[in-house]
């Protein structure tokens, strides 16, 4: 590589957001380079692993509204792909009837005109075999919700970049970032100038923000992602329509706990905890607190008994969080040539199109497709210090 490469736009960072980032300032004929520390692809971050769900079972009306747009987006990636990104499995919700987040999802989903189901303790087995209700919860499943194949979409997304004329420069670290007029970014491998740069870091956003004076509220924390055994092969299996799942609050804990069918791992359910314990994103493996596989199990033994109550594999995935647990979609607040996109609290990766679009819009000093308030960097006030 040469030691000095010019263009419109750096984006560091090759996971998804970074990615459709990229992938949408191709399109608006951006001469545009996609940086990552690692070789693709890679585990190290939080774009990896073969599912996602994808939903507009909400709280906040903001995300279900964004959610019909990523739809249409997803669909075109698959269409301009040819490669099958997403299977409609339905999304069973959970939670205690008379909770205020229970009761704000089933109003999101009824005010956004979502196609759902509401279950009674009658009839849910009918539905949803080999799972058991707990006394108290209500049960809706959102129609058009379903499973999103995540290894296969980041692939899709990078290589229609690369169509496109967009330059992927992986197993190169940023070392640098000089803001001004054209941004500097030096990396292991060379130099690069660029009239805008996105930073999609992830876990390592303030490592890669602290070049520009900059540190936000975020929190690294390592997500335990167990897969559990069919006791009766087929019994939570995709092909049998067993849906996604969100519990949104259960007797082992105040935290969500989320599963999808049998997939990936034929005879494998996923279930996992929404959270996690903090970790050092380059030191992730010296994490090794399991209290969230101990909460899981007690879950699995009680609610999924067609499932052996011990995980049969465990990997890893970080989450990235906010204190409200929404993203950060913001221009910087000193340099508006460099835009953020972070902390995207394990669930943004069903987003990335939306993403990579207002990402893209920000970058561009256009006006963002949707109001991005709840996104913005001011939000934080006390908690965002200056990093020189």
């Amino acid at each position: 590589m040469s030691t000095n490469q010019e263009f419109d736009c750096v984006v560091i960072g090759a996971g998804v957001q970074g990615s459709f980032a990229a992938y949408q300032l191709a399109k608006h004929k951006q001469k545009t380079a996609l940086l990552e520390q690692f070789v693709l692809p890679h585990t190290r971050g939080s774009s990896h692993g073969q599912t996602r769900i994808m939903r507009k079972a909400y709280a906040e009306d903001f995300y279900a509204n964004m959610m019909d747009e990523t739809y249409e987006l997803w669909a075109q990636l698959e269409r301009e792909a040819g490669v099958k990104l997403y299977r409609q499995t339905g999304l069973l919700v959970m939670g205690p009837e008379k909770s205020h987040y229970f009761e704000q999802v089933k109003k999101t989903l009824q005010r956004n005109r979502v196609p759902m189901v509401t279950l009674t303790s009658d009839n849910f087995n009918q539905h949803i075999p080999h799972v058991k209700l707990t006394e108290g919860d209500g049960a809706v499943v959102e129609v058009t919700a379903g499973v999103l194949y995540a290894d296969r979409a980041l692939k899709a997304a990078q290589a229609q970049f690369q169509k496109l004329g967009g330059v992927i420069r992986d197993n190169e670290m940023v070392t640098d970032i000089k803001p001004g007029p054209i941004v500097t970014v030096s990396t292991s491998a060379g130099v690069y100038r660029a009239k805008r740069v996105v930073i999609t870091a992830g876990p390592w956003a303030n490592r890669l923000l602290a070049h520009t004076g900059l540190q936000l509220p975020l929190e690294v924390v390592k997500i335990n992602v167990c897969y559990w055994k069919e006791k009766a092969p087929g019994s939570y299996d995709v092909r049998r329509r067993f849906p996604c799942f969100i519990s949104t609050e259960s007797q082992e804990s105040k935290e969500h706990i989320y599963g999808l069918p049998s997939n990936e791992y034929p005879g494998l359910m996923k279930i996992c905890y929404h959270a996690g314990s903090k970790a050092d994103p380059d030191q992730r493996d010296q994490q090794t607190d399991r209290s969230d596989i101990d909460i899981l199990q007690r879950y699995v033994k009680r609610c999924f008994p067609g499932l052996f109550p011990e995980p049969a594999v465990v990997e890893s995935c970080l989450y990235t969080l906010t204190p409200d647990r929404h993203f950060v979609l913001d221009c910087h607040p000193t340099y508006s040539n460099i835009v953020i996109g972070a902390g995207f609290s394990g669930h943004g990766f069903k987003f990335g199109p939306i993403i990579g679009k207002l990402l893209c819009e920000l970058s561009l000093g256009e006006v963002p497709s949707y109001d991005l308030s709840p996104f913005r960097i001011r939000r934080f006030q006390a908690n965002t210090k200056s990093a020189l």
